[in-house]
């Protein structure tokens, strides 16, 4: 799916209230088109005789045409902007979504501040193509050419004089829109950069003054910083010279035929009436086309910023459910006999094998330690029974039951486990204990806490099992990380048949084991 397909496939989801801001649109281009219409023909009879009776109808006339005018603007801003909220909601959490359905592997090549930088700044960028650069393009489409429509029933030659200027702007809005385009990727691909930095650097605070590299560090800040303004510079300078073209360009088109209808009502071949007219209708012909310039700005960074939204939907998120042929027939499947089986497993990263024809089996109750040399492939063997990398097929078993045939959400449901690299979120020690859980109670907590041998540190600490850990659990040891990590496992391991009770005996063996 291209971007553009992606971003329409939105666009279908609010076709009614997109539609209905449409009509708002073309409502208010309606009344904004009568006005000179409406002055015209004031300036005519009053050119004649000024009355009261005429000064109060058209006053009255004028007023009407704008209050309306105004109310269908604000109801096409209420409906197309608020609909553009409302796809940003939905586009961020689809976005999120899949990068918590994305394959570990693909984390492994990509920097966290970049992904931040998508999920933040792009999608603000595609809002603002979704919805002033949407509103702008049909208003302004829309008067320039009622604007030409009428102006044409005044004169049409100089109608026709008025639009010389129209392929000199069409050229410089596809010269300079395509140079915004490639520029601004560049700025917010360069800013994902900075946010990756930035976001190493906080994690890795520790590290970065235990080795005294803050000076190193502001110093390459520096540099990125200096670098990421002089993109956003060439941007401006660019920008800066599209827009006074644009202008110049206008400007010349306004003057000429300011001159011809000049020449034409001193001849008298023009009323004052219809000349005054045929320069609002040129006024409004004019700053549509300048606005146009603008929606090209936007919808060229809108454009470039889905590009790279798009770079990561293009990424096949995992797969988190086995083929509907192969899942258990009714109800929730259980652990029966709990042996886990390897049979000739080989996996490989990139080229080299990290496992070469590993086979083990692991009886119900049995404890088994895997010792191994650094890169011997320890923590890969668990990340493949768990799933977090997908083994070759038939060459796990679990109940035995192929890995691949399980649903991810069962298998992990079995499967308690605490990683050598412990992370913990910005939170409560109990709440990072009740993330195995959300439904445990407080007297739970505790007694988890208590046997994963917590409880002397806990009462260290002056809001006990309630004090916020820091980002990372940074204000606690590696040894109290550890001891935080292994109950929220256990919490995480449930039994089916005993009605998922964390406390329940198959669960603490499954656990042990």
């Amino acid at each position: 799916m291209t971007p553009l397909r992606r971003l329409l496939t939105y666009f279908v989801r609010h076709k009614k209230s997109l539609t209905l801001g449409g009509l708002c649109v073309v409502g208010s281009a309606i009344f904004s088109l009568l006005k000179p219409s409406i002055i015209g023909a004031a300036v005519n009879e009053l050119a004649k005789a000024v009355t009261r009776g005429a000064l109060i109808r058209y006053s009255l006339l004028l007023v009407g045409a704008s209050a309306i005018e105004g109310m269908f603007l604000y109801l096409q801003r209420w409906i197309i902007i608020g609909a553009s909220r409302r796809i940003e909601y939905e586009m961020r959490n689809d976005f999120f979504k899949h990068l918590e359905r994305m394959p570990v592997r693909y984390y492994h090549g990509q920097r966290t501040g970049d992904l931040m930088s998508r999920a933040t700044n792009d999608l603000s960028s595609v809002r603002m193509l979704i919805g002033p650069a949407v509103m702008y393009t049909a208003s302004s489409l829309l008067v320039v050419t009622g604007a030409f429509i009428m102006m044409t029933r005044i004169d049409r030659m100089m109608a026709l004089v008025s639009l010389v200027s129209l392929p000199i702007v069409a050229a410089l809005v596809k010269i300079f829109g395509q140079e915004i385009h490639v520029r601004f990727k560049s700025v917010q691909d360069y800013f994902g950069d900075i946010s990756a930095r930035v976001q190493e650097n906080l994690s890795g605070v520790r590290v970065v003054r235990a080795f005294g590299q803050e000076k190193n560090e502001i110093e390459t800040f520096k540099r990125m910083n200096h670098e990421y303004v002089e993109r956003n510079r060439s941007l401006i300078r660019l920008t800066a010279t599209f827009y006074p073209a644009l202008h110049g360009v206008i400007g010349i088109m306004f003057g000429v035929v300011f001159f011809m209808g000049s020449r034409r009502m001193i001849a008298g071949s023009m009323s004052i009436g219809s000349f005054v007219a045929f320069q609002f209708y040129l006024g409004r012909m004019i700053w549509p086309l300048i606005a146009l310039g603008w929606v090209i700005n936007l919808f060229q960074r809108g454009m470039a910023s889905m590009v790279r939204l798009d770079e990561v939907w293009r990424v096949e998120p995992e797969n988190v459910e086995p083929a509907l042929s192969r899942l258990e027939p009714a109800g929730e499947p259980v652990l029966r006999s709990a042996d886990i089986d390897v049979r000739d497993l080989t996996f490989t990263y990139d080229r080299q094998p990290v496992l070469r024809d590993v086979s083990f089996s692991v009886g119900h109750g049995e404890t088994v330690g895997i010792v191994g040399r650094t890169g011997s492939g320890k923590s890969t063997l668990l990340a493949l029974i768990t799933r977090t990398f997908e083994p070759p097929p038939g060459t796990i078993f679990i109940d035995r039951k192929p890995v691949e045939t399980i649903a991810l959400r069962q298998l992990r449901d079995w499967i308690g486990m605490v990683p050598q690299e412990t992370f913990l979120f910005s939170e409560s020690i109990a709440e990072n204990i009740r993330f195995g859980r959300a439904d445990a109670r407080d007297d739970e907590v505790r007694e988890a806490a208590e046997e994963a041998g917590l409880t002397g540190d806990v009462a260290a600490f002056a809001q006990g099992l309630d004090t916020v850990i820091g980002e990372r659990g940074i204000t606690l040891s590696g040894g109290q990380k550890q001891r935080t990590a292994i109950p929220r496992s256990a919490f995480f391991t449930r039994c089916a048949r005993f009605e998922k009770d964390a406390r329940c005996s198959s669960c603490r063996t499954a656990f042990r084991r």
